[in-house]
């Protein structure tokens, strides 16, 4: 796609532009919404080919490739009156939003395609979700470190659910390095230790031969430290809360 619009130009509105133009002489025009403006405005001075439109009805009509980026509760007053050819292609990144309830938004019979890129998507290392697949699409996000289409929305779903743990995880984390805090370890040692850490369990994900459960056995010894926080911390009661928290989840992203 050598036009692209992005309506909403927060957090992962942000990380496309950054993964799109940084580092690549060859980045595609690139139109924001005035939603935003100073992170517009900052990305617009950062690469030549970014430009700060009007209003939203601007981004539609310069692009190719629109992406939808604006939080689910603020869609109606971001995309009331938008008008959207048919030969566009729309690309829904709100979390929670179906194609269906966008389709009549916008009274449009452009194709629709639900994604979730993720931050790191910035730095083109993002697998990102997609339903239903399209060939533009799908090369679009491939180009920022990976596409997964999946059959249904259903599947979709799943995948948006699992996402939405990701904070947990940092916040675990955070907790470590505030328990190592509580007993004497300097900050900047207890926050440098933690990253170190878990920065060296994230590279052993990317050896595939193993399942996580491999990965998880290699990394325990019988009767030892890991284990033991495994069985008394993480107890089946614990993952049956994860389950349920992620189920109501699912529930409501249906």
């Amino acid at each position: 796609m050598n036009r692209v619009g992005i309506i909403g130009v927060g957090e992962i509105g942000h990380a496309m532009v950054v993964g799109l133009c940084d580092g690549d002489d060859d980045s595609p025009e690139v139109y924001l919404s005035p939603r935003s403006a100073r992170t517009a405005a900052e990305l617009a001075e950062r690469y030549e080919s970014v430009a700060v439109c009007t209003d939203n009805q601007t981004v539609v009509d310069r692009a190719d490739l629109v992406i939808i980026a604006v939080r689910r509760d603020d869609r109606h007053d971001a995309l009331a009156g938008l008008r959207v050819d048919d030969d566009k292609i729309v690309v829904n990144v709100m979390s929670g939003v179906s194609n269906d309830d966008l389709r009549q938004t916008l009274a449009t019979h452009a194709p629709l395609v639900r994604a979730i890129p993720l931050p790191a998507i910035r730095e083109r290392r993002s697998v990102t979700v997609t339903y239903p697949s399209h060939p533009a699409v799908d090369s679009f996000f491939a180009h920022l470190g990976g596409t997964l289409p999946v059959a249904d929305e259903t599947a979709f779903n799943v995948l948006s659910a699992i996402t939405g743990t990701l904070t947990t995880h940092l916040w675990y984390l955070a907790t470590l390095t505030s328990w190592a805090i509580d007993h004497g370890i300097a900050p900047v040692d207890a926050d440098s230790y933690v990253r170190s850490l878990f920065q060296g369990v994230g590279r052993a994900l990317s050896d595939q031969t193993r399942t996580l459960e491999q990965l998880a056995a290699n990394h325990e010894t019988p009767k030892g430290n890991n284990e033991r926080i495994r069985t008394t911390w993480f107890t089946p009661a614990n993952a049956e809360a994860l389950n349920k928290a992620l189920d109501d989840l699912l529930t409501d992203l249906a």
